[in-house]
């Protein structure tokens, strides 16, 4: 994989004074979302532990693009979220616990749903368990907007039905509820973050933003599948600020909290808005190979963020652009850490 260099600390700001010291788990480190959270909280000074899933090349993901000085004061921690005992020599000793480890890719779970139910609902079993065991300060525990299925009522609110329309979506109910009802049952102290559609550097190809911005760099015609839905898209600085708040509020244990822009797109304007800011025209063709089944399409998200400003003061700060100006640029110079995938799994 390619080095990166250290995005700005500032889009990554957590507050410094709350985490310096403070140990804390980051699971899913080496992802997407991961290692710009593991990258924030060792910037502010946060003892962090990041949890990567162990493999023969001793590779742990993005948090390798990192700034060597700053890797160094990271402990990476290498297991597995379906081993229990490795869950729970993670979460020793840690005051503050993330859970962002997840199999992610939608269309992969169409193929291999039983995969999901380990890694979603047996890993988050695991990570409550040892919280529970260890008597953390604090579990953030990450869903996704997917739950939700398509709007019944916009903009979505925290009480929206959930309707999971992937097998992917039904994984992330199902470990949603187990993480409350150990609220509920045991008082473990959780909250459940729900990012809806972010986006930024680092994230894989199968995304809609990088799919858009790969294909546009290096191709004179972009495929995609419906263009008729519309997301919310949050830039991954805003996302990693909301699960840090999550994280460092008190009195939020026990809530659920949407973390979004509050605007929407259809992905057939966010195409030309990718277009334009490549100062680019180009055809776009329907692909099947990147549609999902008709009954598993999520055709409308957008956020009710209203909870998370009254709980954590929170509110996004970049707009959709600046985070695609900032995400273009960044794949513009790293098109090669990514290997081309005709389905995007």
């Amino acid at each position: 994989m390619a080095t990166v260099k250290p995005t700005s600390a500032d889009d990554h700001a957590v507050d410094p004074v709350f985490w310096s010291g403070r140990p804390v788990l980051v699971t899913g480190s080496a992802g997407f979302i991961g290692s710009h959270l593991v990258e924030a909280l060792a910037r502010a000074g946060a003892r962090t532990r990041a949890f990567v899933r162990y493999n023969s090349r001793n590779d742990y993901g993005w948090l390798e693009t990192l700034d060597a000085q700053l890797v160094d004061e990271i402990d990476i921690f290498r297991g597995d979220l379906a081993n229990p005992e490795a869950v729970s020599g993670a979460v020793a000793g840690c005051e503050t616990v993330f859970h962002l480890g997840a199999l992610i890719p939608i269309p992969y779970s169409y193929r291999h749903p039983r995969e999901f139910v380990t890694a979603n609902v047996v890993g988050t079993l695991n990570v409550l368990e040892a919280c529970r065991q260890k008597t953390v300060r604090r579990l953030v525990h990450t869903s996704t907007s997917e739950v939700y299925g398509t709007a019944l009522r916009v903009p979505i609110d925290e009480s929206h039905p959930l309707n999971a329309q992937s097998p992917y979506a039904a994984t992330k109910v199902g470990a949603d509820q187990l993480a409350l009802s150990f609220k509920r049952s045991f008082d473990v102290p959780v909250v459940v973050a729900r990012p809806f559609n972010t986006f930024g550097p680092r994230q894989s190809a199968r995304a809609v933003i990088p799919t858009l911005i790969t294909q546009a760099l290096g191709q004179d015609q972009v495929e995609l599948g419906s263009l008729r839905p519309t997301r919310d898209f949050l830039y991954v600085a805003d996302t990693v600020r909301g699960l840090a708040s999550c994280g460092q509020v008190d009195g939020v244990e026990g809530e659920v909290i949407n973390l979004g822009s509050g605007v929407e797109i259809g992905i057939g304007e966010l195409s030309q808005r990718v277009f334009e800011l490549l100062d680019r025209e180009l055809p776009v063709s329907f692909s099947p190979e990147r549609s999902r089944p008709a009954d598993s399409e999520v055709e409308r998200l957008l956020a009710d963020v209203t909870k998370a400003d009254r709980l954590l003061g929170w509110q996004p700060r970049f707009s959709l652009d600046d985070g695609l100006k900032q995400t273009i640029d960044w794949f513009g110079e790293f098109l090669g850490a990514y290997k081309p995938s005709l389905y995007n799994v």
